[in-house]
């Protein structure tokens, strides 16, 4: 069992850890009231002042903060330092909009690299260990998270970003890296590279792999760590949070624990927007309260999760939050069914026929909605027969049936016929949207 970065903080007694978080609380709502105009406004309107703000237990009388006060605001309007206090830009990459745009003090740099520091030692990472991070680097936060949170705990670092993944491989056998940091799924793509290029998992030096960026399913993370001979981590963030480091896997891999000290979960229900009971499925929402550019407040993160506050087995108190099943506004609605991308996923990787790189296509015919899967075969399995394939197909499409309990037309496609990603993969095309 991996030990602490900073046992005082991950093993503080729980009443003690509320306090802390409840005095941090106050003093940052009563900065962004004072410094940041558009929360003084939304709180105004909401009826709330920073003398109503004296613990965690009046969080909930704070305004919601959504990902389009960002745009709203871009690019620096949401900032509560001046801009000679920034040294750091990040930003989303603004796909479905304005970019998101994230700034750092000097100050907030060093809690990111603290969050990544411990989130390392949870896995059992040390300053004996080579960290290949294969995140980009750039505006994106992934990489650099990492990078500066490995070389805090002194491990060596090799910053190769993303793309080239032969040369991936080439670098993992030469440097002889033991920590692999990517997306669940591009950590499959460097298998397949492997295989492509005939190197096995035992000419190696891997044993631990830190992944996230994109929700991935426990049958995800058994196929990777048989495929690249490691133990595989779930590593959480977002960039208008901190970025990765926010919640991470113990070596119990129980659920990812998040570094309450710096910032205050709550579970809600994403349409009512009422707190949960603890145990609760529902939207995963954040409040920053030690970052000094960028405090957000209750800030609603669309992903899907239960918190857990029962002390870990690794010894650990703070809140854990259980594997993100999808997002709120990912989540597909087919003929009144709601379906996640995830769930699709949690059935594929039953069957070792087929590769772990499909695609959901959703259309409307007749004003009816449709599903069809795209799923890759197995190198060679499309010179098997017919009649192989086709039983093949039915026994999914009946296994996709029972799980998410909406029929869905299931095509195998050759292998490496769907495109893949070094990012985060897509997974879904809507075609419902050229409708509206």
């Amino acid at each position: 069992m991996a030990g602490y970065w900073n046992a005082e903080i991950e093993t503080m007694d729980i009443e003690a850890l509320k306090k802390l978080q409840g005095e941090r609380l106050k003093a940052t709502v009563e900065r962004v009231y004072k410094n940041v105009p558009y929360y003084a406004e939304k709180m105004k309107r909401a009826g709330v002042t920073p003398d109503d703000i004296n613990g965690i237990e009046d969080l909930k009388k704070l305004p919601f903060t959504y990902k389009d006060d960002l745009r709203n605001n871009y690019p620096y309007g949401m900032f509560a330092v001046p801009m000679d206090q920034v040294v750091r830009i990040h930003a989303s990459s603004g796909t479905t909009g304005k970019m998101t745009v994230v700034g750092y003090t000097q100050n907030d740099i060093g809690v990111w690299a603290e969050c990544i520091a411990r989130s390392l030692v949870n896995v059992g990472v040390t300053d004996k260990d080579i960290v290949h991070v294969a995140y980009g680097y750039g505006l994106f936060t992934g990489g650099l998270g990492l990078h500066y949170g490995a070389e805090k705990i002194g491990a060596t670092v090799v910053p190769v970003s993303g793309g080239n993944t032969k040369r991936q491989v080439q670098l993992l056998q030469d440097f002889k890296a033991t920590v692999l940091c990517c997306t669940p799924s591009y950590a499959l793509y460097i298998a397949d590279e492997m295989a492509e290029l005939g190197v096995k998992k035992e000419d190696l030096s891997l044993r631990v792999g830190i992944f996230g960026a994109e929700p991935w399913s426990e049958e995800m993370r058994r196929q990777i760590e048989e495929r690249l001979g490691i133990k595989a981590y779930d590593i959480y963030g977002l960039s208008e949070i901190i970025g990765p480091g926010v919640a991470m896997d113990c070596e119990c891999q129980t659920g990812l624990h998040i570094m309450a000290d710096h910032f205050i979960p709550e579970v809600i229900d994403p349409v009512t927007e009422e707190v949960l009971p603890e145990g609760s499925k529902g939207e995963l929402v954040f409040t920053c309260i030690t970052k000094e550019a960028l405090p957000l407040i209750r800030y609603r993160t669309r992903d899907l999760t239960i918190l857990d506050w029962e002390k870990c087995p690794c010894g650990r108190t703070s809140p854990r939050m259980l594997r993100v099943t999808g997002r709120s506004d990912d989540m597909l609605i087919i003929r009144g069914v709601n379906v996640f991308p995830s769930q699709v996923e949690s059935v594929l990787l039953k069957y070792s026929e087929v590769e772990p790189h499909y695609m959901i296509v959703v259309d409307r015919k007749d004003n009816l909605d449709v599903m069809e899967i795209q799923i890759e075969v197995t190198n060679g399995l499309f010179s098997d027969e017919i009649r192989k394939l086709e039983a093949l197909e039915r026994t999914i499409r009946d296994d996709i049936e029972s799980t998410l309990g909406i029929h869905a037309k299931v095509r195998l496609v050759e292998h490496k016929t769907i495109q893949r990603s070094e990012g985060k993969a897509k997974r879904v095309i809507d075609k419902r949207q050229l409708y509206k």
